[in-house]
């Protein structure tokens, strides 16, 4: 299986990057996309992909969480998808905790309606609610949710799910957006061979995402493992020098 990022940047990134989106292929040529922001067609599109490459019953989407930069791309795969009779609505994965969040408060102001019809986030994909502390299958693969911290809203945390999986002999853990929050995640960081993690390189700090200057205080041995993506635009700190495995660039392959 390969692991390919279609983008590697923040939410407003630009200037050549895409948004942080990737997928994952199998042997047989079926993908899984992991988020799809507002733009994924573009970022598809630089890699020789459509929506058509995600549906169907052995394609996907995974989304981690409903900021634009992960879910408003859905839109272009629900109305591609349903006006193309030669293909079938795309599996939809995600945290149950996120289906009504998405549609109503993401989704539904362009989609709710067509000529009139009254639809609703079933109409346009193949739903796959995940439980808490639930998994879900594709090609064979098991898919772990892993919550993490990202923003609060008042009192309560917004949900944000990482995943935990194994390509091949190597255990994954793909953070998504998360704020620093090691104590949260340190096992997770402890069971995996390769890392994805959520990086802002803002001399500024959020808030809501790891900034490289406290990813700085992980261990040697969790940076040795760890990949950076999710960046801002502009120059880089030297990531190898710093004991990380590097930034993750656009287009970038990992095969497994």
């Amino acid at each position: 299986m390969t692991l390919t990022f279609l983008g590697t940047g923040s939410a407003f990134t630009v200037g050549g990057n895409w948004q942080s989106n990737l997928f994952i292929e199998n042997e047989k040529g079926n993908r899984l996309l992991i988020d799809a922001g507002s733009d994924v067609r573009h970022a598809m599109y630089e890699q020789g992909l459509s929506y058509r490459d995600f549906c169907g019953p052995e394609n996907g989407i995974y989304l981690s969480h409903c900021h634009g930069d992960h879910a408003q791309g859905l839109e272009y795969f629900g109305f591609t998808s349903m006006f193309d009779p030669t293909v079938k609505k795309p599996n939809l994965f995600l945290s149950k905790s996120l289906v009504q969040q998405v549609w109503e408060n993401g989704l539904q102001a362009a989609m709710g309606s067509i000529q009139g019809d009254i639809v609703n986030l079933q109409s346009y994909f193949e739903i796959h609610p995940v439980e808490a502390n639930g998994a879900f299958e594709w090609s064979g693969v098991t898919f772990r949710l892993v919550q993490t911290v990202h923003i609060m809203n008042g009192f309560a945390i917004v949900p944000s799910y990482g995943l935990l999986f194994k390509l091949g002999d190597k255990k994954i853990f793909f953070t998504g957006d998360t704020q620093h929050a090691p104590n949260q995640i340190q096992d997770f960081y402890k069971m995996a061979d390769i890392i994805f993690q959520d990086c802002e390189t803002s001399p500024y700090k959020s808030g809501v995402h790891a900034n490289y200057k406290d990813l700085l205080t992980l261990s040697d041995e969790i940076k040795a493992k760890m990949w950076l993506y999710h960046y801002q635009p502009g120059a880089l700190p030297d990531a190898i020098a710093d004991g990380f495995a590097g930034f993750v660039v656009k287009g970038q392959k990992f095969s497994f």
